[in-house]
């Protein structure tokens, strides 16, 4: 149970926060709406929705929702397939429902699986993919749409072959205001006394000064001047009608259409994974080691992804950019989501002239320095130092979300994670010696306390290679539960290779019974004696076995 707080009580920190992810939330929501095919002001309608809805009903203290870029493909095919953006809406809209009803049945509690390196992995991942598409437009160079995060570009290029036609389209202005806007930032970050200024984020003296350093290009008509293409572009309602056309409301007729239900669920599973993981990844980079109620976070996003539905936005998840960006910002509690929302409809509604005149080029250097933070040499150093069973799943995590998607690069990373925990196992459940002895060798086995079916490979491979005219002693000394196929493999060995190359097996530490699930037997016992009667030789007691070797 949560201790409440004072959600006013860090206003000013928050309050920057909330500015900063504003700032880029901003182009992101426009971006990922016209990478998605969807009308512009739904990427803002999810934003307002995700920050302010979201934030209010959400326990996470730093993470941000809004529309995410991992659900574009999703999105972009669904409202091509439909032909109607409120078609899509209602898919939505179902979307949000499926949701809310995974909340009540605790099915956030999937998070708890998620292995560290492969959070980290896809932290990695996502740092190298902002790193790698930020890099053009701070050049001046917007092949890319400015939330399309997808490996494969629209134009049939990647993420790496478009670093080479930076060369090509490089603005001169764009390149300046990037680097000046760096150097800032890492002041920000490395000289105590702007560090301490809390109140003031560096994004923010950034922007700022990208702002005022463009104007003052274009007032002098200086060749440095940033065009109008590589600026924010917002759009502008110019009266209260302008607005409501803008507001789309889902087609309710849609819901008979069995299409409709498959994108929504779609949709549900995909936003909800994305979710999940971004909420275990944020709750990571708490400083303050904060720990969400994921149930309840699926319960918010489904309550956000209705509302945000029945105005006509995307559909939203947490999102790792802006929750990171949060996190570096300094924000203390969800109060700096909050704000991001709030300023979010405030300037979208008052001042998107001023808004669309922020340079591209300083809210791509902003991503850059958190794509770094996120992808830092410490951490794959970290992992490294690890072993190859921490570094493999990692690494690979990391590759699959930069070569493919979010999604298909973290199962990439746990089914490798699962195939390194069974292997861990099967080495786990026996102890393999042998010692020399005058007339042959005596073999120790001793198996585990659990010794399941998946560990019969590896036992049958050791039985295989023991030597004729050996001894071996098999130990269940410590041994709870042995799987019906392990059992049968030992029964077999005994009773046929044992006999036929003068192998002497001595069992020990055997359990009368068993408790075995599922099992064909009485009571679900299956008896030492059904495994081993059929042989003429008794087991021999411990004891006995002790005494003979020494």
């Amino acid at each position: 149970m949560s201790n409440k707080v004072n959600l006013f009580a860090n206003l000013k920190t928050d309050f920057a926060s909330g500015l900063v992810v504003f700032l880029v939330a901003l182009p992101l929501c426009l971006g990922i709406a016209m990478a998605s095919g969807a009308p512009l002001f739904s990427g803002i309608i999810a934003g307002v929705v995700g920050g302010i809805v979201v934030g209010v009903l959400s326990q996470s203290h730093i993470s941000v929702s809004g529309p995410a870029a991992g659900l574009t493909a999703i999105v972009l095919k669904a409202i091509t397939d439909f032909g109607a953006f409120d078609i899509f809406l209602m898919a939505v809209l179902i979307a949000g429902i499926i949701q809310l009803l995974l909340g009540f049945l605790k099915a956030g509690s999937i998070s708890n699986y998620f292995p560290t390196n492969v959070i980290e992995g896809m932290l990695g991942g996502i740092g190298i993919i902002i790193i790698l598409k930020q890099i053009p437009h701070a050049f001046g160079y917007d092949s890319d749409y400015e939330g399309d995060l997808a490996f494969v570009e629209n134009d049939g290029n990647n993420s790496f072959t478009a670093l080479f036609d930076v060369f090509n389209h490089v603005q001169l202005g764009a390149i300046v205001v990037s680097l000046i806007s760096l150097v800032i930032l890492i002041m920000w970050l490395k000289v105590p006394f702007l560090k301490n200024l809390k109140l003031i984020p560096g994004a923010l003296v950034a922007v700022i000064i990208g702002v005022l350093l463009n104007e003052f290009f274009i007032q002098s008509g200086s060749s440095l001047a940033i065009s109008k293409s590589h600026l924010v572009s917002l759009p502008v309602p110019e009266s209260f009608d302008d607005l409501k056309r803008i507001l789309i409301l889902p087609n309710f007729s849609a819901i008979t259409n069995p299409q409709v239900w498959i994108v929504g669920a779609t949709i549900a599973i995909v936003a909800s994974i994305e979710t999940l993981l971004c909420i275990e990844a944020t709750d990571r980079m708490d400083v303050q080691k904060r720990y969400t109620n994921t149930n309840v976070e699926l319960k918010a996003q489904g309550v956000g992804n209705i509302i945000s539905s029945l105005l006509g936005g995307l559909p939203m998840t947490s999102v790792v950019v802006r929750s990171s960006a949060n996190n570096n910002a300094g924000a203390k509690s969800k109060l700096s989501t909050i704000i991001h929302g709030v300023l979010l409809v405030i300037c979208v509604l008052t001042i998107p002239a001023i808004l669309n005149k922020i340079p591209l080029a300083t809210l791509a250097t902003i991503l850059i320095l958190v794509g770094y933070k996120l992808a830092k040499p410490a951490t794959f150093r970290h992992f490294w130092n690890q072993g190859k069973y921490q570094f493999i799943p990692f690494i690979a995590t990391l590759a699959g979300v930069v070569l493919t998607d979010l999604l298909k690069g973290v199962c990439i990373g746990i089914v490798i994670s699962v195939i390194f925990v069974l292997r861990g196992n099967l080495k786990r459940a026996y102890i393999f010696k042998k010692e020399e002895y005058e007339d042959g060798d005596i073999i120790h086995i001793d198996l585990a306390q659990e010794v399941s079916f998946l560990n019969k490979a590896a036992i049958k491979l050791t039985l295989n290679q023991i030597p004729e005219n050996s001894r071996v002693i098999i130990n269940a000394q410590d041994t709870v539960y042995i799987a019906h196929d392990v059992l049968d493999l030992i029964k077999e060995f005994k009773e046929t290779r044992a006999l036929d190359q003068n192998i002497k097996v001595d069992l020990t530490g055997f359990k009368e019974a068993y408790d075995l699930e599922n099992s064909p037997e009485v009571n679900n016992h299956v008896t030492f004696e059904h495994y081993f009667d059929a042989t003429k030789n008794k087991v021999i007691k411990r004891e006995k076995i002790i005494e003979d070797a020494n």
